[in-house]
């Protein structure tokens, strides 16, 4: 505690020479949408955005139509990543600060191998014994990738990496499992396992092995993406009518059933951190894909609807791949109506603010407040407002930058 409290008064004496800065924060905020092209051939999609939604990454296809993985900026536009000597490559999920991305690439014999590129570099991850691996997830800090590969005899199995080393999670009943997902901590890993006949959403500890997280009436269900700490989960199951349904779960609600908009079918695939913020997709009545949010307080929301704004003549968001920790910025696939191509997205939706801890709309003396408590703390949660693991004075810039912001 006394240590804590130090840091704190090193911090606000800081802080108090930087006035100057402060008194010019700005107190507005905006909604962006940008398109983020190809490589040069006829489409693209993105599955993953850094925390600051600076970075976004995905595959295109390029002029010899090939597709290949990409990282965006603003500043560089669409970059292909290369491959592992093939022609192939995906990139999948990045790390919270955009330093390590995920995905699976071609090797010179034609295999496909799950990959990791940090700084630049490829870096080819290996196989359970087989002939091919994917890679689909990583923790925010870059250290542990979840995926799935084919074992000697061929069997597919989720795998868990950490170090240079791939665990083969296991299985139940003799069946085949796959990794979707992994916590920003790296503990917890979800995917799907092949059991009695049905595909089943599972969520995986070290101390608790591979759990059936159960469906309505037995039926099958998947699991894609799990919150910070993996006590959220959320996915695609078939409900007791028989129709394909976004889902949320959680230990004390057991799965919950997210609805459709006026259609017959929805998919979530990526959570904030916090559990409260949930994307993915919907077909509609005609039936078309169109992307949605759905949060705790407003429930499923048609992005194209809340954000027409943003959108051009014959532009259509058509489905929502991955969101970042604080649920502010989605990713995802579209038709862009200027190009008549199927394009990547992304979507600033402006909220939370910039150092808005409690999403209340206005950075004050509450988030100040609620940072300095935790002070200190490890692990990632909304005070953590860089996601780099540790509350620390760069969180506490955040708020005081934006201090004032949206009141």
């Amino acid at each position: 505690m006394v240590r804590k409290l130090i840091g704190v008064r090193e911090v606000t004496r800081a802080l108090i020479g930087a006035t100057v800065l402060l008194l010019a924060a700005t107190a507005g905020w905006s909604q962006t949408l940008i398109w983020l092209g190809t490589l040069g051939g006829q489409s693209s999609l993105a599955d993953g955005v850094s925390a600051d939604g600076t970075i976004v990454v995905g595959s295109a296809f390029n002029s010899a139509v090939q597709e290949r993985a990409f990282r965006w900026t603003a500043a560089t536009g669409m970059q292909d990543l290369g491959t592992l000597g093939g022609t192939f490559s995906r990139a999948t999920d990045i790390s919270a600060d955009g330093s390590v991305i995920v995905g699976d690439a071609q090797t010179a014999a034609g295999r496909r191998h799950a990959v990791r590129w940090e700084n630049g570099v490829i870096h080819d991850l290996g196989t359970l014994g087989g002939t091919r691996s994917t890679a689909w997830s990583v923790s925010a800090n870059g250290a542990v990738i979840v995926g799935e590969s084919l074992d000697v005899a061929e069997a597919r199995r989720a795998f868990r990496w950490q170090g240079g080393t791939m665990q083969n999670l296991g299985t139940l009943e003799g069946g085949w499992s796959v990794a979707h997902g992994v916590s920003s901590c790296g503990q917890v890993a979800v995917g799907e396992v092949y059991v009695l006949a049905r595909w089943a959403a599972f969520r995986w500890t070290v101390g608790t092995g591979i759990i059936d997280i159960g469906s309505p009436g037995g039926r099958w269900s998947t699991a894609f993406a799990a919150s910070a700490g993996g006590q959220t989960v959320v996915g695609r199951m078939r409900n007791v009518g028989g129709f394909e349904r976004a889902f949320r779960w959680t230990p004390e609600t057991g799965i919950q059933d997210l609805g459709v908009l006026g259609g017959i079918r929805s998919e979530a695939y990526s959570v904030s951190a916090d559990g409260l913020v949930i994307v993915g997709m919907f077909l509609d009545q005609q039936p078309v894909e169109r992307a949605f949010r759905w949060t705790q307080a407003g429930g499923m929301e048609d992005l194209n609807i809340t954000y027409a704004s943003l959108l051009s003549a014959g532009d259509r968001l058509m489905g929502a791949y991955a969101v970042s920790p604080n649920g502010r910025y989605i990713v995802g696939a579209g038709r862009n109506g200027t190009t008549e191509r199927v394009e990547a997205f992304l979507l600033d939706t402006g909220f939370p603010l910039q150092g808005d801890v409690n999403r209340d709309n206005c950075v004050d003396d509450a988030d100040l407040l609620t940072v300095l408590f935790e002070f200190g703390g490890q692990g990632y949660r909304n005070q953590d407002l860089n996601w780099d693991g540790v509350i620390d004075d760069a969180d506490l810039l955040q708020v005081l930058f934006n201090f004032g912001s949206g009141c």
